[in-house]
């Protein structure tokens, strides 16, 4: 029987798609005050890898990753998935059509999940209606997707982002364990 050890905290990051008028400055203000400073940001790169969003959000959308610099416990997934879903709304027309996507998802040292509403045969119910998918998994010092990831995580721009961020959160996570563990500094 192994024994029970509680996970490492994770790096909670969102992923943004943004429809004019709505700017990246106004949801990166309100996300800052509900989830704390930005320790990294993407550039914002037009989203063309799919016309999924387009209906709703029309054709001109921008794609912006941001990771948060608190580290958090990876159960808390699923209700940060409701409060982007309820912030998504301060921004939606009066015909409740979305300027503002956030999805949620949290970066570890082997992988990038995801939060969605919707179940698939490759994500797990974590709760309270939402499920997670293994989006990207890290293998042979990389970012690599699986056969479901969506074409705007297989390219380079983002597989760069989540890899400088791996490296950022892997630094702050040694910084964390040497605190609880001076004499070994490790990773348990």
């Amino acid at each position: 029987m192994g024994a029970i050890h509680l996970p490492a905290p994770v790096q909670l990051f969102c992923a943004l798609l943004l429809a004019p008028p709505v700017t990246l400055e106004e949801v990166e203000a309100v996300l800052i005050q509900t989830y704390g400073p930005i320790v990294l940001r993407s550039l914002p790169i037009p989203f063309t890898q799919t016309r999924y969003y387009a209906r709703e959000m029309g054709p001109d959308l921008t794609r912006q990753y941001l990771a948060f610099a608190p580290l958090v416990d990876m159960a808390t997934l699923a209700a940060v998935k409701h409060i982007t879903n309820h912030l998504e709304t301060g921004w939606a027309t009066l015909h409740g059509q979305r300027r503002v996507n956030i999805d949620p998802g949290y970066l570890d040292l082997a992988k990038v999940v995801l939060a969605s509403t919707k179940d698939h045969s490759h994500r797990l119910y974590v709760g309270d209606g939402i499920f997670a998918e293994i989006t990207l998994r890290y293998r042979q010092r990389a970012f690599q997707p699986w056969e479901w990831t969506y074409p705007d995580y297989r390219v380079e721009t983002t597989l760069v982002f989540f890899q400088q961020l791996r490296a950022l959160y892997h630094a702050q996570l040694r910084t964390i364990l040497a605190r609880r563990h001076p004499s070994t500094g490790e990773l348990n």
